[in-house]
């Protein structure tokens, strides 16, 4: 279920820390990676590993991914959001973000989480004990509930603005057009 301000969906638990765009997206696909894709290059270099938690049956169809410190840290990449959302992620829960990602997240609607490491470790014990156990993220409310737990989580609220009222910066921009019009009517110009 995904609504404006609610997203619910089942987890994969990627127990590592560190991941940065390239990783998420190698270098070699991005001259020809575009937001629609022809191919699903997330974690395409740890993908060749069967026991890969992305390559477990019993994650497949989820939307969230829980990982862990530092994010998608390293060089400004949009292809590294593009695919995530190709894999079918609407929600990224870890314990810290890079700034760029998480620009490039909200600029196209992924959603980043950020929890205290310990609730990361919960989840991922209790995400692997059942693959099936819905996450829900409500952003107004700033909650992050599963199984019997809850606990608050942290984004910056223009962030959380932007998200909450889907539209790019020109948008939002001109939700204010009437006081900027009033500024440019009273501005002097030497």
């Amino acid at each position: 279920m995904s609504t404006r301000s609610v997203r619910t969906g089942t987890a994969v638990p990627l127990r590592r820390d560190d991941v940065d765009t390239d990783q998420l997206s190698p270098a070699r696909f991005v001259p020809y990676y575009r937001p629609d894709g022809f191919t699903n290059i997330l974690f395409a270099d740890w993908r060749t590993d069967p026991d890969f938690v992305l390559n477990q049956p019993q994650y497949q169809g989820a939307s969230v991914l829980v990982a862990g410190h530092d994010f998608g840290t390293g060089s400004s990449r949009e292809s590294a959001v593009w695919a995530l959302q190709g894999a079918g992620f609407q929600v990224v829960v870890a314990s810290g973000f890079g700034d760029i990602f998480r620009g490039n997240a909200t600029t196209r609607g992924l959603w980043t989480v950020e929890v205290d490491h310990d609730v990361v470790e919960r989840l991922w014990r209790e995400v692997e004990a059942d693959p099936w156990l819905p996450l829900v993220v409500d952003l107004t409310a700033r909650r992050l509930g599963f199984g019997a737990g809850e606990c608050p989580f942290r984004i910056d609220e223009p962030l959380r603005r932007r998200l909450l009222r889907p539209g790019d910066r020109i948008a939002e921009t001109l939700l204010h057009l009437a006081e900027v019009e009033d500024y440019e009517s009273r501005r002097v110009v030497p």
